[in-house]
C-alpha cells in the first residue's frame, strides 16, 4: 500500500534492477520505422508534418549556424512529449519527474549553447555580460547579476519541468484519492470530483505537451543567443 504521495515519483526497480533504462526505451519504440513504400500511412505522415512544422517554427528566427540543431532538438522534443504523456498512463513511471534526469538533459545541452558562443563570437557572448550604456559604478553589480542569471538558466530549465510535472501528478491524485473516500458516503459530492478529475487529466495532457515544447523553446533560445 502507498504511504506517501509521493512514492509514486520513486524510480521503479525489480529484483534490485532500476527500471529507468526501459522507461527511456520504451517511447522510441512506439514510434514506426520509415517503411519502404512510396506512401506511407496516415501516422507516418502526420509525424513527419509535426516534426517538420515543429522544426521549422523553431528554427525559422536563428541564423544558419543553429539550423546545425534541428535533429537534436526535434529528437529531444519527441523524447519529452512521449515520456511525459506515456507518464499519464496507469501503472506506469514518469521519468521527467526526477529532477536529476531534467538536469542531465538542461545542463549539457545549455553549456554546449554557451562553448558555441565563446568559440564563434567570443566577444558577443561576453557581452551579454554587460549591457550598453551602463554606467560605469553600476558595472561590477551588474556583472555579477548577470552571470549568476546565466548560470541559473539550466537550473529554471530543469526545475521548471520537475515542478510542473510532479504538481501535476500530485493534484490528480489527491483528488482520486478523494474521489474513492467519498464514493460510499456522498455519491453526488464523488461524481462532481470525478468530473474535476477528469477536466484535470485533459489539462494535465496539455501541460505535458507544453512542458516538452517550452523546455526545447527556451534552449533553442539560448542557442539563438550565440549562433
Amino acid at each position: 500500500m502507498m504511504t506517501s504521495f509521493f512514492d509514486q515519483f520513486m524510480s521503479p526497480t525489480y529484483l534490485g534492477i532500476p527500471l529507468m533504462g526501459l522507461a527511456f526505451v520504451l517511447p522510441w519504440l512506439l514510434f514506426p520505422s520509415p517503411a519502404p513504400r512510396w506512401i506511407n500511412n496516415r501516422f507516418l505522415t502526420l509525424q513527419g508534418w509535426f516534426i517538420n512544422r515543429f522544426t521549422s517554427q523553431l528554427l525559422s528566427p536563428m541564423n544558419v549556424g543553429g539550423h546545425n540543431w534541428a535533429l537534436i532538438l526535434a529528437s529531444l522534443m519527441t523524447f519529452l512529449l512521449s515520456l511525459n504523456m506515456l507518464g499519464l498512463l496507469p501503472y506506469t513511471f514518469t521519468p521527467t519527474t526526477q529532477l536529476s534526469l531534467n538536469m542531465g538533459l538542461a545542463v549539457p545541452l545549455w553549456l554546449a549553447t554557451v562553448i558555441i558562443g565563446l568559440r564563434n563570437q567570443p566577444t558577443a557572448a561576453l557581452g551579454h555580460l554587460l549591457p550598453e550604456g551602463t554606467p560605469v559604478p553600476l558595472i561590477p553589480v551588474l556583472i555579477i547579476i548577470e552571470t549568476i542569471s546565466l548560470f541559473i538558466r539550466p537550473l529554471a530549465l530543469g526545475v521548471r519541468l520537475t515542478a510542473n510535472l510532479t504538481a501535476g501528478h500530485l493534484l490528480m491524485q489527491l483528488i482520486a484519492t478523494a474521489a474513492f473516500v467519498l464514493m460510499p458516503m456522498m455519491p453526488t459530492v464523488a461524481l462532481l470530483t470525478s468530473i474535476v478529475l477528469l477536466l484535470l487529466t485533459i489539462l494535465e495532457v496539455a501541460v505535458a505537451m507544453i512542458q516538452a515544447y517550452v523546455f526545447v523553446l527556451l534552449l533553442s533560445l539560448y542557442l539563438q543567443e550565440n549562433v
